[in-house]
């Protein structure tokens, strides 16, 4: 028996071969996921392209600085925020800074001045020497101790952080009263923020200094060319 013949009319193959294509295609089209609803308008508007960092502008801006923390600027190369939890590192950054601070102050006030009776313990050394002289005297031993001691409310802290029952770095230490107008304590966190990210490179400069010409900051700066 032969094959039955299609006759089909020119009109219909066209919609036929027109509807398989179609159906074709939307086989390797993205679909919506399940409860999102769609439309026209929004299929016109195509994928929202992510927005770039605002410090670094030809990386993109990580998801999770999305510019709600005081000095957020998008920059963050090494994508750590992608790793860790953000309050995790907001804490770190805060209480880094803060160190910075007073050690890049401390290094230019033994530049400055001399606290009685310190020259009598430490001499004439400065940075590292001096922490290489109360290492052998047994003083870092104890101030070890109570920095310890300290970082066990940091710790404590830092748990109410990232539970979300405490603001990053806050310690409730605020005796000028700067929280009173917010205006004025958005300002000063945001000050502390960049004074304190200054701090640290400034210090890690001076360590520097120290190391290759064994001068203090001051020191360093008013006998250029060393």
């Amino acid at each position: 028996a032969s094959a039955p013949s299609l006759n089909l009319q020119p009109t219909m193959f066209k919609s036929v071969l027109a509807a398989a294509c179609v159906a074709s295609a939307a086989a390797f089209a993205p679909s919506a996921p399940m409860g999102v609803k769609t439309n026209a308008r929004a299929i016109s508007r195509g994928p929202r392209m992510q927005e770039m960092s605002q410090s670094v502008p030809f990386l993109k801006r990580p998801a999770a600085l999305d510019g709600s923390m005081v000095g957020d600027v998008g920059f963050d190369p090494l994508g750590f925020s992608s790793i860790g939890d953000i309050k995790f590192l907001q804490e770190a950054e805060i209480k880094h800074c803060r160190i910075a601070m007073l050690a890049a102050a401390g290094s230019i006030a033994q530049d400055i001045f001399t606290f009685p009776g310190v020259s009598k313990v430490v001499g004439n050394a400065k940075m590292t020497g001096v922490h290489d002289i109360l290492v052998k005297q047994g003083a870092m031993g104890q101030l070890l101790l109570w920095l310890s001691f300290l970082e066990v409310f940091g710790t404590i802290a830092l748990l109410q952080t990232l539970d979300g029952k405490r603001a990053a770095g806050d310690f409730k230490f605020d005796p000028l009263n700067f929280s009173k107008n917010d205006e004025t304590f958005k300002r000063y966190q945001l000050a502390e923020i960049k004074n304190g990210r200054l701090a640290m490179i400034a210090f890690g400069g001076m360590m520097q200094h120290y190391l290759l010409t064994g001068k203090g900051p001051v020191q360093f700066i008013t006998q250029i060319p060393n």
